[in-house]
C-alpha cells in the first residue's frame, strides 16, 4: 500500500481524489494546508488521518511514502525538492515548475535520492492518447499538428473588476501558456520530440501575465501551430495531418474522441473507452511505478517534461513574459 500525502486543498485536489478512489494499492494518508482549520476541514471531509501545516515536518514524516503537489506553479520546485530530499516520491501538477532550470534541479534531486518524480500531465496517460500513438502510422508522413485550448476564465471577470487572483498573477508563474498552452505543447513533444524552431506571439495583461498566445514550431519535415487563451473560447478540435489522412481529436486537455478522416472520404473511429475519471490514470501510473521500483515514467518522461518547459521558456522569451522565479 502506497501512502500518499496531499500538498494543497484546492479544486484540483478534490478532483484527484475522485480518480484516486478507483486506484488499487493507494492510501491517502495525510494532507497539508497553511492553516490547521483548513487542514482539519479537508481531512475530515475525506477521511484523511493525518494533517500538517508545516512542510518540513510532513516531508520527514514516516506517515507517507509519496506526495501529490497541487500548489501554485511557483512553489512546485521548492516543495518537490524538499520531499525528494527526504526520499519521498513526488507526483507534481503541471506545469512541473516555473522554468526549465527548476525542472532540471528537480530531476537531479530525484536521481540523487533514487525516488520517482513524475509530472501530473493527465492527457498523455489517458487511453485515447495511446490510441493516437498506435494509429499515427495510418496517416502516412506527418506534415502538420494543430492544437487549440481557449477557455474563458471566470477569474478574468474578477480581473476586469480590479481583483487579481492567482490565475493572473505572475508571482505564481501563471497565465495562459502555463495554465492552458502546456496542454497543447506537451503531447506535441511526447509524439514528435523537440522542435528545431519556436516562434510565438502573445498578449500580456497589465498584471504581467499572458492572456492568450499563438505559437508556430518547426520540425525537419512538419510544422505545428498552437493556440491558447484564457479570455476567449474555442470549439476547434485537435488535428494531426498526414499525407494519407487527418486524425481529429476532441479536447486536447482530455482526449475524448479520436477518428481518422482519410483522403478518400472514409472515416475510421478509433475512440477507446475511458471507464474511470480522467485523473485516475495519472495516479494509477504513479502508484504502479512506485510498486515496481521505477523512478521515471515511460510516458511522462524526464525528457518530455524538461523539453516542454524548455520550449515554454522560449515562448515566454518571444513575448517578453518573465516570472520572479526566473531570477532564482
Amino acid at each position: 500500500m502506497v501512502r500518499i500525502g496531499l500538498v494543497g486543498t484546492n479544486w484540483i485536489t478534490e478532483r484527484l481524489l475522485g480518480g484516486a478512489a478507483h486506484v488499487d494499492g493507494l492510501n491517502i494518508s495525510a494532507v497539508y494546508s497553511r492553516t490547521s482549520e483548513r487542514a482539519e476541514e479537508f481531512a475530515s471531509k475525506h477521511g484523511i488521518p493525518h494533517q500538517f501545516t508545516n512542510l518540513e515536518e510532513m516531508a520527514s514524516s514516516d506517515k507517507i511514502d509519496a506526495v501529490y503537489i497541487a500548489t501554485p506553479n511557483s512553489f512546485h520546485a521548492e516543495q518537490a525538492i524538499l520531499f525528494l530530499q527526504n526520499d519521498k516520491h513526488v507526483l507534481c501538477e503541471k506545469p512541473l515548475a516555473a522554468n526549465s532550470n527548476e525542472v532540471q534541479q528537480m530531476f537531479e534531486t530525484a536521481k540523487k535520492h533514487n525516488v520517482l518524480l513524475m509530472e501530473a500531465m493527465k492527457s498523455t496517460l489517458l487511453p485515447n492518447f495511446k490510441v493516437i500513438q498506435d494509429n499515427l502510422h495510418k496517416l502516412g508522413p506527418i506534415r502538420k499538428y494543430f492544437a487549440s485550448f481557449c477557455q474563458y476564465s471566470s477569474r478574468y471577470d474578477q480581473y476586469k473588476k480590479g481583483i487579481v487572483l492567482n490565475a493572473f498573477n505572475p508571482k505564481f508563474a501563471n497565465g495562459a501558456l502555463m495554465d492552458l498552452g502546456v496542454y497543447c505543447l506537451y503531447p506535441l513533444i511526447a509524439l514528435f520530440g523537440e522542435p528545431l524552431e519556436v516562434k510565438a506571439t502573445g498578449t500580456l495583461l497589465e498584471s504581467g501575465v499572458d492572456s492568450s498566445g499563438s505559437v508556430t514550431l518547426k520540425y525537419e519535415d512538419k510544422d505545428a501551430v498552437l493556440m491558447y487563451s484564457k479570455v476567449s473560447n474555442s470549439a476547434l478540435p485537435w488535428e494531426i495531418q498526414g499525407e494519407k489522412g487527418t486524425m481529429i481529436i476532441t479536447k486536447v486537455s482530455s482526449p475524448e474522441h479520436v477518428e481518422i478522416q482519410y483522403n478518400d472520404g472514409s472515416v475510421e473511429v478509433l475512440t477507446a473507452q475511458m471507464p474511470y475519471p480522467s485523473m485516475y490514470y495519472e495516479m494509477q501510473e504513479f502508484v504502479d511505478l512506485i510498486e515496481q521500483g521505477k523512478t521515471e515514467s515511460a510516458v511522462n518522461t524526464y525528457f518530455n517534461s524538461y523539453t516542454t518547459m524548455k520550449v515554454a521558456d522560449a515562448i515566454r522569451k518571444d513575448i517578453d513574459l518573465e516570472f520572479p522565479s526566473d531570477l532564482n
